[in-house]
């Protein structure tokens, strides 16, 4: 299948003016201007988990703090000291008290760049898509006055952000996006499945506890390591995962016959309902997997669309998820 589905006057690499018209590629004033729309936005601020981008706030994490909020289930990575252990005693279960206190919450954002992500049928690319969510989110953080840092991977290389409180930080993070994104051509060979893991491997290494961590990405070569890896930055951090899809990588046009295009070579796919349907069923289950195995470790996840706002979508989700 071809790394970049788009119109003949949205190719990428076939011309650029054409390209920045159709948001094909970002560019560093358009990352710059999301930070208006990135005023007064938190994501999920009626999550259990916490308000997870509204800075120096009352936030519900682990350990000792304030003002006592519950007795739950002990979960891994909870610290021994919260346990209750006349509640574990009467109870039969392990159980820890819950606090609530004033902290700061580092951001660290994970954000895919690899060529699996050049792929859009129309308003942009998975990895532009990425890179707005980014971008609104570094420019939140700043806004409510918490760290922000990033880790950008593409198929080659990961560029490491450490997380400061500064418009110079946000800056460095937007300009890196673009540089990354622009790496993208349509003949950039095979993406590198095993690049999710290095990178969330260096996220661990950075994030190693209370941070929020918004992962932007496809999710293309999720294995078991991933797992592991998620399980690992969730048990002492609050994790958002974001699923970044294009439709047609979902369903494909029936009997039309679309015209399609990698940059450099045009053709006319016609597809029948009969392989649609497997098509279909087969990112389902592949939708499916990623979603149920992240929400196994308390992680929300959120589908971004390359067809749509990714504000809009934001906005949309805001306490409506699971």
């Amino acid at each position: 299948m071809f790394k970049s589905l788009t119109t003949k006057e949205s190719a990428p690499g076939r011309d650029e003016s054409a390209a920045e018209s159709t948001h094909v590629y970002p560019t560093l004033e358009s990352l710059v201007r999301l930070r208006f729309d990135a005023r007064g936005f938190s994501l999920l601020p009626h999550q259990p988990v916490s308000s997870l981008l509204s800075g120096r706030h009352a936030s519900r994490l682990r350990g000792r703090g304030l003002t006592f909020e519950e007795l739950r289930d002990y979960r891994p990575g909870d610290d021994i000291r919260s346990i209750d252990w006349r509640a574990t005693a009467r109870l039969r279960k392990t159980h820890v008290r819950v606090y609530s206190e004033e902290r700061e919450r580092p951001v660290l954002l994970v954000v895919d760049q690899r060529s699996c992500m050049f792929f859009g049928s129309a308003r942009t690319t998975k990895a532009t898509a990425a890179a707005e969510l980014a971008a609104l989110a570094a420019w939140s953080a700043l806004n409510s006055g918490d760290r922000v840092g990033a880790i950008i991977f593409g198929d080659d290389d990961i560029v490491e952000v450490r997380p400061h409180r500064s418009r110079e930080n946000v800056l460095r993070i937007c300009h890196e996006l673009v540089r990354m994104n622009r790496l993208l051509k349509a003949d950039s060979g095979r993406p590198n499945p095993d690049k999710l893991n290095a990178a969330l491997r260096r996220a661990v290494s950075v994030a190693n506890h209370d941070h929020l961590v918004v992962l932007a990405t496809d999710y293309f070569g999720n294995d078991n390591d991933t797992h592991r890896h998620a399980t690992r930055l969730a048990s002492h951090n609050d994790v958002l995962a974001t699923l970044v899809y294009d439709p047609l990588g979902a369903s494909l046009p029936i009997d039309g016959g679309a015209d399609v295009t990698d940059g450099s070579h045009e053709t006319t796919v016609n597809v029948t309902a009969r392989v649609n349907e497997r098509y279909v069923e087969q990112f389902r289950l592949l939708a499916e997997e990623i979603r149920g195995r992240l929400r196994s470790i308390r992680i929300p996840v959120l589908p971004i669309c390359t067809h749509e706002s990714i504000v809009s979508q934001l906005l949309n989700a805001l306490g409506e998820r699971r």
